[in-house]
């Protein structure tokens, strides 16, 4: 997600999050201050409600760190490379490579539900305990809240549909008892949609009903359907891709631009001529230092178009997919972020050589269709 920030590292592996997170911060808080705590524990003033609401949607918000954590140290201990971890407004994400064989992928797909299951568990016990033992109420609630979250969480992830964890095991089984991975991503994927549907279905018809949950649960169901969508139509190109180097896919040469032009030099000289509509940026040097997309430029008002840089309104180098010309298409495709698009420079070295768009994508699916190329 080119819209979340890097904040550290967690085990090794670097966290982001996004913008949205503080406004599930926000949401979870005001839902626990205002409405669940009032109604399990009444009478308490309004700055106790506001703190125990306040701990309890960072708690939550590390019980999903965790979740997510769990999936990257199996996927490490398993030898799958993980490129991050994000924390955003619908939960976590875990970048990862692909599992090389059937039961890894399960045990990565587990590791997630299985560490929420526990944290709930474990929340809901100390709850308990606080109450029962000490007579902590306040706490005791925000931990009986935790507890529940966390276990309804678990459950969730691990519904048969893809991207969700239960959606990956189901997967996991399907490869392992049919040793086609490509049928099993596809099957995972339809399952999702359908999931994607129905949950959009169910939120709308709640909202109209006057339950403002429901607007939640279809955004959910919308994440849900575009990912499944987006991973269908990889597993379905996934033969046409197999064994393809990144140089025989992408298209060169390439029209690029220098990066120290002013928009307005940048529009005249370079995009007025351009043939695409994405445009690679070079450096003094001659090094690609990032990308920039037409619709971009044309939303920098003219007057600051004189002396507003291309490369301070270009995607940088940081957040572009980059591959050398000799590396696996696959294992090119599992390293674009979501949402940042179907576009990959291709670099030797320094230099830039090509870049991958998805026309180009499109182009080898069609010849991998008309040849019946294995």
């Amino acid at each position: 997600m080119n819209t979340s920030v890097r904040i550290g590292r967690i085990l090794g592996v670097p966290l982001r999050i996004h913008w949205s997170v503080p406004l599930l911060v926000i949401l979870l808080g005001y839902g626990l201050g205002r409405e669940t705590l009032p109604a399990w524990i009444p009478g308490r003033s309004t700055a106790v409600y506001t703190v125990a609401s306040l701990a309890g949607a960072l708690l939550l918000l590390g019980s999903l760190l965790a979740h997510e954590a769990a999936h990257a140290v199996t996927a490490v201990r398993k030898g799958i490379p993980v490129r991050n971890v994000t924390l955003w407004a619908l939960g976590g994400m875990t970048e990862m490579g692909r599992s090389p064989a059937a039961g890894a992928a399960l045990m990565v797909a587990v590791s997630g539900p299985l560490a929420s299951l526990v944290l709930g568990g474990a929340a809901l016990g100390a709850g308990i305990g606080l109450d029962e033992l000490v007579g902590w109420e306040v706490p005791a609630a925000v931990l009986l809240w935790l507890g529940w979250a966390n276990l309804l969480l678990g459950v969730f992830n691990l519904l048969p549909a893809a991207p969700l964890d239960g959606g990956r095991v189901v997967q996991a089984v399907l490869w392992w008892r049919t040793g086609d991975r490509d049928r099993a991503e596809r099957a995972a994927a339809r399952s999702g949609q359908v999931l994607g549907i129905l949950m959009i279905a169910v939120g709308w018809i709640s909202f109209l009903r006057g339950a403002l949950g429901g607007l939640w649960l279809a955004l959910i169901g919308i994440f849900i359907m575009i990912v499944a969508n987006a991973e269908r139509q990889r597993a379905s190109l996934a033969p046409a891709l197999r064994d393809v180097r990144a140089a025989d896919a992408m298209s060169s040469p390439v029209d690029t631009g220098p990066d120290w032009l002013t928009v307005d030099r940048f529009i005249a000289e370079v995009a007025a001529n351009a043939r695409h509509s994405v445009l690679p940026l070079l450096d003094f040097e001659g090094r690609p230092s990032g990308m920039v997309r037409l619709p971009q430029l044309a939303t920098v008002p003219a007057q600051r178009r004189e002396t507003l840089r291309v490369r301070d309104v270009a995607t940088p180098l940081s957040q572009c997919t980059v591959c050398a010309p000799d590396d696996l298409l696959e294992d090119v495709l599992d390293k674009v972020r979501p949402g940042s698009g179907m576009r990959i420079l291709v670099a030797d070295g320094r230099h830039l050589v090509g870049i991958i768009t998805a026309r180009d994508i499109s182009r080898l699916a069609q010849r991998h269709a008309l040849t019946g190329e294995d």
